[in-house]
């Protein structure tokens, strides 16, 4: 029962305020099983056939939750189910989030991907993008998304000063959000953090940590 304990390990060291998604990709329905025997409840993947296969098998009071980089052509493959869409990096994606959830009588959370890292692989916004997005007219008329909260991911570093930086930065971002509220946005999420690094980003602000090696072992 190692991924049980690995889990109820890693839950009760999380303040109240934070969600774990349990990073599940590539690992198989039996350990993905044994994290819902322990009370897990938030799966992510970052392949949305993968996360589709799994859907199809496992219980139905699941939250799943796209972690990866999302196509636009495969965004209908997970419309019907998926919970949160973490990686949205532009308005063209976002366009097709809202065609495919109205074909689905959904409204789809989703956080904006925020380029906070200093590598030259990593997707998401800069901040004139996100602005961009935010007062744009399409983006307003859009009725079966929601924006509820923003997303980075630190550079992939030993440098504990840098890291720090990046998420401190990405909380700044979302402090100055805060104050917009419409129809489709209002920020409650800051999901930033995972296996090496959630505590420093709990402590800059994260309230959603995505772990995947310390609950279920390395890839």
């Amino acid at each position: 029962m190692a991924i049980a304990e690995n889990l109820l390990k890693i839950k009760n060291s999380l303040p109240e305020n934070v969600t774990l998604v349990a990073v599940s990709k590539t690992k198989p329905v039996t350990d993905l099983m044994e994290a819902y025997t322990a009370g897990q409840r938030i799966f992510g993947e970052n392949k949305i056939q993968e996360m589709v296969d799994k859907w199809e098998q496992m219980p139905k009071d699941i939250e799943w939750h796209m972690i990866g980089h999302v196509q636009t052509n495969k965004v209908k493959y997970m419309a019907p189910f998926v919970q949160l869409i973490h990686g949205v990096d532009s308005l063209k994606l976002l366009e097709e989030i809202n065609k495919q959830a109205q074909k689905n009588n959904r409204v789809i959370d989703c956080l904006l991907q925020m380029y906070i890292a200093e590598e030259e692989s990593k997707f998401g916004l800069d901040e004139v993008e996100l602005q961009n997005l935010l007062n744009s007219s399409t983006f307003n008329q859009m009725k079966n998304i929601r924006i509820v909260g923003l997303m980075g991911m630190a550079t992939f570093t030993d440098n504990q000063n840098q890291i720090k930086k990046e998420f401190t930065h990405l909380k700044s971002i979302f402090d100055t959000l805060q104050k917009l509220k419409s129809e489709n946005c209002e920020l409650k999420t800051i999901s930033m953090g995972m296996s090496g690094d959630y505590p420093l980003a709990i402590a800059c602000g994260s309230t959603m940590v995505r772990i995947g090696s310390s609950i279920f072992g390395g890839r």
